[in-house]
């Protein structure tokens, strides 16, 4: 059976090319292109019939990886890029990597297949210097995650500073015992390092001692939130608030404060991240840090299409600004 190779050896042109124009993209030398298309038919090469339909007739499919959609701030998010691409003649695919560098490798493939066109990660799990390889097939751009030096475009809020805000409006209640709730490793290289550096330096410009006892890693879940509150409802010495670095695992913690008679904000005060529509519907309502999602989502589709389009684009960092929002919890 013909392959794509035979289709690049017997037109003489490269296989890139040969996907372009398989792909029906524009700007390919009219010449290639029948070249290409005449060996195809003489030969019976039939392309992926999947991919094609997937496809469509000339569409341009860009993939968004994300680690979770069940979680409203990469629904959010998700539903921002694919509302922008939209509108702009472009189709969005999703996949969901479970915090799991298997799948997102086998993501990143599609790309390398030609069967999505560019890829927005939200999140990675893969070293850079794995998912570098991947530049060579089609443009990458960060979105809420981002490298401590930006080789491609990333769109994000300075999560340090907004830690640092939401930690320091803790301590100005007059809060000195303050747990936090991490989705990393609480270390210099854990997923959630600027958050982490941001809680430690209020601390630190506090004259506040950092308790072991009161950091809880990897909590990403309205579950993990429950479960959160059962170890600090066991300790002797407990913490008077909690920053939790997600809206969903503050929640969890107001939930299950309810069943276990801890008054919020008396007992225990309470500061999630992103202002997701849950953070108004808590009793008590949540303050949090608002990150602006579908500004977020917007920009990262902008940039990705201006690469596909040709345009030029910095490798930097594109910082969206946040707000605390206080609420009843704290």
């Amino acid at each position: 059976m013909p392959n794509i190779n035979d289709v690049v050896r017997l037109s003489g042109v490269s296989k890139s090319t040969v996907s372009r124009v398989i792909n029906n993209y524009p700007h390919i030398a009219p010449d290639k292109r029948e070249r290409v298309l005449k060996v195809m038919k003489e030969i019976g090469y039939i392309p992926n019939v999947a991919a094609q339909r997937l496809r469509g007739l000339n569409g341009t499919i860009i993939g968004v990886i994300v680690p979770r959609i069940v979680n409203p701030f990469f629904s959010h998010l998700v539903e921002a890029i694919e509302k922008e691409g939209y509108i702009r003649g472009y189709q969005t695919i999703i996949f969901q990597s479970h915090e799991d560098s298997e799948r997102e490798i086998n993501f990143l493939n599609l790309m390398k297949h030609k069967q999505v066109d560019g890829v927005i990660m939200t999140a990675y799990e893969n070293d850079w210097n794995i998912i570098n390889n991947y530049l060579k097939y089609g443009p990458i751009v960060m979105c809420n995650e981002y490298l401590s030096e930006p080789v491609v475009p990333t769109v994000r809020v300075d999560q340090l500073m907004a830690s640092y805000e939401g930690v320091k409006h803790l301590v100005s209640q007059g809060h000195r015992k303050i747990a936090y709730c991490t989705g990393g490793l609480f270390s210099e290289s854990g997923k959630d390092k600027d958050r982490n550096q941001g809680y430690q330096k209020v601390l630190t410009e506090a004259g506040i001692e950092i308790n072991p006892n009161w950091i809880f890693i990897k909590r990403h879940t309205v579950e993990d939130g429950q479960k959160v509150l059962h170890q600090i409802n066991d300790m002797h010495d407990r913490p008077t608030a909690i920053f939790t670095g997600s809206d969903e695992v503050a929640a969890g913690i107001i939930m299950e404060a309810r069943n276990l008679g801890i008054r919020i904000p008396e007992e225990l005060a309470i500061i999630g991240f992103d202002d997701q529509p849950l953070a108004q519907m808590l009793s008590p309502e949540l303050t949090t840090i608002k990150q602006p999602v579908s500004e977020m989502g917007y920009t990262a589709m902008d940039i990705i299409i201006k690469r596909l389009e040709g345009k030029a684009v910095e490798n930097k960092m594109y910082t969206l600004p946040f707000q605390l929002v206080v609420r009843k919890t704290t």
